[in-house]
């Protein structure tokens, strides 16, 4: 665990957990750099990805609060095909190697053991670095977790079945409920109002699906909270110049009684 830093490595903690996604997930997500501000937006700030591959990637990452310095991170898979190692080779704990093994337990979970080492660690202070870069993972993890669970389920269950119509009550009432998000088809979507008007907007991103209900609505544009893809929610149309667009948003309807209809 020398590797890459000029001092002695100590190992300050092992973190360990199950995660209740496939290995799949995990490694799909071990590749996935560009969700760090946003999915970890707390201790993240920005990120510019330098290069990256089958082999991993490296990058330029600022840390939170924004005003802290930026740091050169590089992930890399490990020859056996079950680790990898996070190392900073520039900024704030320069010289340090985070290693992570993954280990499938079954198609819906998967063993997490995520060892920490630093360079030139003083031995009083050993168990508080461990004790902080623990908590660390411990946010970071749950937060992956989530990401994971969701794009899991949705590629499992996604089906055309359930309702293509439904009835939300009399206009005035639902104002109070707004934003809300109801289930056509099988798919959710997410009712609010715009400049006065009801709009609905499917609640799944066409990246990797994320949830657009709760993502922050400025200018007519979504937010998705995983990668900051931004949908004309309108439209339906990628307001950044991708190719993508949202799934058809259900049509809004008042009724002869005064009552919200949603319909496919």
């Amino acid at each position: 665990m020398q590797a890459g830093s000029a001092k002695p490595l100590t190992r300050v903690a092992v973190y360990q957990r199950t995660v209740g996604a496939s290995a799949e997930r995990v490694w799909e997500n071990v590749h996935d750099w560009a969700h760090l501000p946003w999915l970890h937006g707390s201790s993240f700030s920005s990120i510019e990805c330098l290069d990256s591959g089958p082999w991993g990637w490296r990058a330029r990452v600022g840390l939170e609060p924004a005003d802290a310095h930026e740091i050169l991170l590089e992930l890399v898979l490990d020859d056996s095909g079950s680790r990898y190692v996070s190392r900073t080779l520039e900024g704030e704990g320069a010289g340090s190697e985070i290693w992570t093994s993954v280990q499938p337990l079954d198609p819906e979970r998967t063993q997490i053991s995520v060892e920490f080492w630093l360079p030139g660690v003083d031995p009083a202070r050993a168990d508080r670095l461990g004790e902080s870069y623990t908590a660390l993972y411990t946010r970071l993890w749950d937060e992956d977790e989530s990401m994971m669970v969701r794009r899991g389920r949705l590629l499992a269950g996604r089906s055309s079945r359930g309702a293509r119509r439904v009835e939300l009550g009399p206009l005035e009432a639902l104002r109070a409920r707004l934003p809300l998000c109801v289930e056509l088809s099988g798919r959710p979507f997410r009712l609010l109002e715009l400049d006065g008007e009801l709009v609905a907007h499917a609640a799944v991103c066409p990246h990797l699906l994320g949830p657009l209900e709760r993502g922050e609505v400025r200018e007519g544009a979504v937010a998705c909270p995983w990668h900051g893809y931004r949908f004309d929610v309108r439209t339906g149309r990628s307001r950044d110049g991708r190719r993508l667009r949202l799934d058809r948003a259900p049509r809004v309807e008042i009724d002869a009684s005064g009552g919200v209809v949603l319909s496919l």
